[in-house]
């Protein structure tokens, strides 16, 4: 049964009335699950800021959480589940946090409670449940975000794209291809094209362990782009094994430059560019 709102307001009064005693033992509750792992300034800051919250909510006779009255808090809310995703703690010891001022507030109203408080209470607890299940959420939607932000991050780093000279740019893979690294790969390779206005770009596959259908559709599609930006590709790093699978996929390059090393893919690009980089290489020496 949900806190009405009167019951709301006595509750709002109950929390600044004890607000000192309400702050030290639900910070002390709190740390207990934390395992130290917070200092206990910024713990009590925490509580004190989430007990004036669940005051100011509760004193604008606020009974759902969801409600424009509690906005404030379900911002606070938001802001300590992302703090404590950032700083590595779980989603548990976070919603544990929040439950401990149940126990905080039933310790204020003492053994002498009469059975209506009492009941007020329960339908209180129900209000404070719903705040902890809403500091859960919002803690995986954090986590969730941070992860994606991470795992973009990783396959960014695991794409590059180098410069070697004036003119030819190279691509050096490691790992599986799938969809959404082709498509960082592409990217990232079309912008270098343009940033240099590079007419050769090798793609290297010495650190791909398997080529089947779909990692050739994705070379090829990038080879396709490039050359529609002007550029030609030389894939590299065909060994004996990759060779024998492609042939056995009926995978065709069509007139799409391989060599069996970045080595021999380099010489090739000389052969193509001539003396035209060389000189420029040796007067930044």
């Amino acid at each position: 049964m949900p806190l009405s709102s009167d019951e709301a307001r006595r509750f709002a009064d109950l929390l600044k009335e004890h607000a000192e005693s309400l702050t030290a033992r639900w910070a002390e509750l709190a740390g207990a699950g934390l395992r130290g792992r917070l200092s206990g300034a910024e713990l009590r800051r925490q509580v004190e800021d989430l007990r004036k919250g669940f005051a100011e909510a509760l004193s604008a006779g606020s009974v759902d959480l969801t409600d424009e009255r509690s906005a404030e808090l379900r911002a606070q809310l938001g802001e300590l589940s992302s703090h404590r995703a950032r700083q590595g703690f779980t989603a548990t010891e976070t919603a544990v946090s929040i439950y401990a001022f149940k126990d905080a507030v039933l310790e204020v109203l003492g053994d002498g409670t009469d059975a209506g408080t009492l009941r007020d209470y329960v339908a209180f607890s129900t209000f404070v449940d719903r705040a902890a299940l809403f500091t859960f959420d919002s803690y995986v939607k954090v986590r969730e975000g941070l992860i994606a932000d991470q795992a973009e991050q990783l396959l960014e780093l695991s794409t590059p794209v180098v410069k070697l000279w004036e003119g030819v740019v190279a691509v050096p893979l490691v790992g599986t291809l799938d969809s959404a690294r082709a498509q960082v790969v592409m990217e990232r390779l079309l912008q270098t094209l343009v940033d240099t206005s590079s007419p050769y770009a090798i793609i290297d596959i010495t650190g791909v362990p398997a080529v089947d259908t779909q990692v050739a559709q994705h070379i090829l599609k990038t080879v396709v782009a490039a050359r529609l930006m002007g550029a030609d590709c030389i894939i590299s790093g065909i060994r004996p094994q990759i060779a024998q699978t492609i042939v056995a996929l009926g995978i065709e390059f069509g007139d799409i430059a391989t060599k069996a090393s970045l080595a021999d893919a380099l010489r090739y690009v000389l052969g193509k560019t001539g003396s035209r980089s060389l000189p420029a290489k040796r007067a930044e020496r």
